[in-house]
């Protein structure tokens, strides 16, 4: 499994990239996974619905499925904050390449979405782990830089820079141990 982050503020562009990406890498026959970060409490259930009904009696997890998806929805007692690594551990082994959006302070390596016009600060000249640099106006980069530049606008490009570089985004989770 490849694993590659998508860091950047709000506004940057990082949802558009990554829903630009994945018809691009399942167009080379590629299973696509993604993992969200959410700042916020957020709900993927109903009220109403069952699912909704078990977890507001009281359950810890409630697991829907049917022939084509599953979902799992998880209440923890104390606020947690899961690691990137911890819902890692939680897909299905059959994926090709997960796609990580948030998670910026994150040890994955990861392409920033930069963009001046949201008058943010880059975060590559004082984070290891970006590995590229995706933004729609290289020349207005704050600082030089040796890392890839890549054209943020260019989304078939990124996915081939992605598969042509897929080494550099090898994951072993025998290196990430996990502690809650």
């Amino acid at each position: 499994m490849k694993v590659v982050g998508f860091a950047g503020y709000s506004g940057s562009g990082k949802t558009t990239l990554v829903e630009q990406l994945i018809p691009r890498l399942r167009a080379r026959g590629l299973r696509v996974s993604v993992v969200k970060h959410a700042h916020h409490r957020f709900d993927i259930d109903h009220p109403g619905k069952d699912t909704f009904r078990h977890r507001e009696a009281g359950a810890f997890e409630v697991v829907i499925a049917s022939g084509r998806r599953l979902a799992l929805m998880r209440e923890f007692e104390q606020a947690a904050e899961l690691s990137v690594h911890h819902l890692l551990a939680e897909l299905w082994d059959g994926v090709d390449w997960v796609l990580v959006e948030g998670f910026r302070g994150s040890d994955l390596p990861k392409i920033e979405v930069w963009r001046p016009a949201t008058d943010q600060p880059a975060r590559y000249p004082e984070d290891d782990f970006i590995a590229a640099i995706a933004t729609d106006d290289a020349a207005a980069l704050p600082v030089p830089t040796l890392r890839p530049v890549l054209d943020l606008n260019n989304a078939e490009a990124i996915a081939q820079w992605l598969i042509d570089n897929g080494q550099r985004f090898d994951y072993d989770p025998e290196r990430y141990p996990l502690h809650v």
